[in-house]
């Protein structure tokens, strides 16, 4: 469930590392998430002992995975000497709080030369392991909330915040109450962003990883091809639905899109779909794995920490959103798929789902448990620990039964000598799912420490009201505009943070202003900012997910991006229509629930068609143009005006289906390259 945007599902290449940094690596990071097994289930720590430990042995890791010079270089003696100074560090930065934390919180604020002193270096430390783990912009955001914090001599020092206009400056603050609030308060590093890395997140991305080392990837893929295989255009709706269950293992957008991509490009590629297509179709539908219950990334953790709603709650509003996303998706491939006159594959290149769900039915009891223990209001912490457990124990009740059942049938005796391999194998395979597990959560864990930075700077200086201020002004109070404005942000932001990221950041900005101002509801606000965050992967110029499917599909990255960008247009509508039919999140009565599910469908699928110019056959261009404020019409919270709107839409699709009705009983009609228009 790694959350880097720009980091694959395991960090880390291990090309240039001698063998005891790998064994070492191996060492800390099974050993962190031995750490995080023991914190969720058996002994909850305190708040501070908690995240500090998990951040130093997090930053440990970062300095080993990734050598100062870059991955691709060898670190060298100089490396080396560089790389101990920043290990040093990061036990520094984490021993200190866990041996000392009784004496800071006696001193309350007033703070010893020696706390500032490792709060500094905790910052530098900080900033230098998420330079590595997740990138340079994210470190260069951080470095800026830090300059604009300080104060110092006007005319001696160029600290930013003394030089912003307006509303953006202020008197600053020196180093002790700025290394107070970034390191010995609850609002800096260990706020609450890395504190639900450290808990929440950490024990879904090892469940992610124990799924993946024991195969559930494949079951997924398999399942999704045993569904949609036979159907027009097969491979991209197996892309589709393997994405969305992939999405709640991996969480990570990139991720998804080389391990479901891997086998769904070429399979698209081969049915009829142009490289850039499939490429575009498995990154659009790899970012929907991020806003998929009942993971959806890291963001449903987030969203229930910082609304205090309960994290079951959160799943259970984004489900229908979800489910809109992915069908928008599912209608592009549909269509493309009828206008270029593709087939489905043959039922003799298909898996049979008979013989999938027997092989891997297993993978479905983790997380159904996961599901019934979120039902019955328990922690997500301890929900992912259960959710772990129930994983390993039916990869090992599975293996005692092919093992001393089905083997033998087979012709492979039972012996003491097979068992003890087998067992062997089962241990190395558990090790490497702990380590996978932490590995993939470096990236993470080191963007949410950033972002406690930049939010701790922003509460600090009181940057989140005077950015609401602004965006107030400008949007002249209307609405559509702020949440243009909002989208514009997230796109500029996701351009150099990961999805995480961006969204602590954009929330704590904006976010007073969506509630305070536009009176939007708090979650809705959340649930926008959080869906547009994801925007990056597929937006030009940086669509991260997008450059990941070209690679796959042998296509030019800005071709492909763009194509991602038109199938995953849910992300910019989906949103706008929770904030003008809140009753689609909030409630209400069922009849209006009810009915504004189905316009918000039927406007998807309308715009899908406008967009592409084909439903069931080509969609003439004034239909194209008449249905656009039809698709408006259903935004309008006002029923006679969304009945109108989709009355106008019902007719233009079945003035279509009619027309390709009329084509298939008049076969020499077909000459023109697509049939009459509809």
């Amino acid at each position: 469930m790694s959350d880097s945007g720009n980091t694959p599902i395991v960090p880390g290449s291990q090309a240039n590392h001698a063998r005891p940094v790998l064994w070492l690596i191996t060492l800390v990071a099974v050993g962190l998430s031995l750490f995080q097994l023991y914190s969720a289930g058996i002994q909850p720590l305190g708040l501070f002992y908690q995240r500090s430990i998990h951040l130093m042995l997090i930053m440990v890791l970062a300095f080993l995975m990734f050598p100062v010079f870059g991955p691709h270089r060898r670190r060298g003696g100089l490396g080396w000497a560089i790389d101990c100074l920043f290990l040093a560090g990061a036990l520094l930065t984490g021993g200190y709080l866990v041996i000392y934390l009784d004496e800071i919180f006696g001193r309350a604020g007033f703070w010893s030369q020696t706390d500032i002193v490792v709060g500094c270096i905790a910052v530098l430390t900080v900033l230098e392991a998420a330079r590595r783990a997740v990138g340079l912009g994210m470190t260069i955001i951080g470095v800026i909330a830090i300059l604009y914090a300080f104060s110092g001599p006007r005319g001696e020092l160029p600290w930013l915040g003394q030089w912003l206009p307006g509303i953006l400056e202020h008197r600053g603050y020196n180093i002790d109450r700025v290394v107070g609030q970034l390191y010995l308060g609850q609002e800096g590093i260990f706020g609450l962003p890395l504190g639900v890395a450290a808990t929440y997140i950490f024990i879904f991305v090892l469940f992610g990883a124990f799924l993946e080392i024991t195969g559930a990837g494949k079951f997924f893929i398999d399942m999704a091809y045993a569904a949609t295989g036979r159907q027009r255009g097969g491979p991209a709706k197996a892309a589709v639905i393997a994405s969305a269950g992939m999405g709640s293992i991996s969480g990570s957008a990139i991720a998804n899109v080389v391990t479901t991509g891997a086998f769904t490009i070429p399979l698209m590629k081969r049915l009829g779909y142009k490289p850039k297509q499939a490429g575009g179709i498995e990154a659009a539908a790899s970012t929907g794995g991020q806003i998929m219950p009942p993971l959806m990334g890291a963001g449903a953790f987030l969203i229930a920490e910082y609304t205090r709603m309960p994290y079951l709650e959160v799943v259970k509003v984004s489900i229908v959103p979800a489910i809109m996303y992915f069908g928008t998706v599912y209608l592009f491939v549909h269509i493309i798929a009828l206008k270029q006159g593709m087939q489905g594959m043959a039922r003799s290149e298909l898996p049979q789902m008979r013989d999938v769900m027997k092989e891997g039915w297993h993978f479905l009891l983790p997380l159904g448990v996961l599901v019934w223990l979120l039902v019955m209001n328990m922690s997500p912490m301890r929900v992912g620990y259960y959710a772990v457990i129930t994983m390993l124990a039916v990869a090992v009740l599975r293996f005692l039964v092919w093992f001393f059942f089905v083997a033998p049938k087979q012709g492979e005796p039972v012996t003491a000598g097979r068992l003890a391999t087998a067992t062997g194998n089962g241990l190395v395979k558990l090790m490497r799912g702990l380590e996978l597990g932490a590995r993939n959560a470096v990236a993470v864990s080191m963007a949410c420490a950033v972002a406690g930075i930049i939010v701790g700077i922003v509460g600090l200086t009181g940057l989140g009201l005077k950015f609401s201020a602004m965006m107030l002004a400008f949007s002249q109070g209307n609405l559509l505009l702020a949440l243009i404005m909002v989208l514009l942000a997230s796109l500029v932001l996701g351009m150099g943070l990961p999805v995480t990221a961006s969204y602590i950041v954009l929330i704590v900005l904006v976010g007073p202003a969506l509630t305070a101002e536009f009176g939007i509801p708090l979650l809705i606000a959340h649930l926008v900012v959080f869906w547009y965050s994801q925007d990056s992967n597929v937006t030009p110029p940086i669509a991260l997910a997008g450059f990941a499917g070209a690679a796959i599909a042998g296509s030019k990255p800005m071709e492909t991006g763009f194509q991602a960008w038109k199938f995953a247009k849910g992300l910019y509508l989906i949103p706008l229509f929770m904030v003008y039919n809140p009753e689609l999140i909030m409630g209400g009565p069922p009849l209006v629930v009810v009915w504004t599910a189905l316009t918000g469908f039927l406007a998807l699928g309308a715009f899908a068609a406008a967009l592409e110019g084909y439903l069931f056959v080509r969609l003439a261009w004034p239909l194209r143009v008449v249905l656009l404020p039809a698709i408006v019409a259903v935004f309008y919270p006002n029923f006679v005006v969304e009945a109108a709107g989709a009355a106008v839409m019902l007719a233009v699709i079945a003035g279509n289906w009619l027309a390709s009705r009329r084509e298939r009983s008049c076969p020499a009609s077909q000459g023109d390259g697509g049939g009459p228009r509809g």
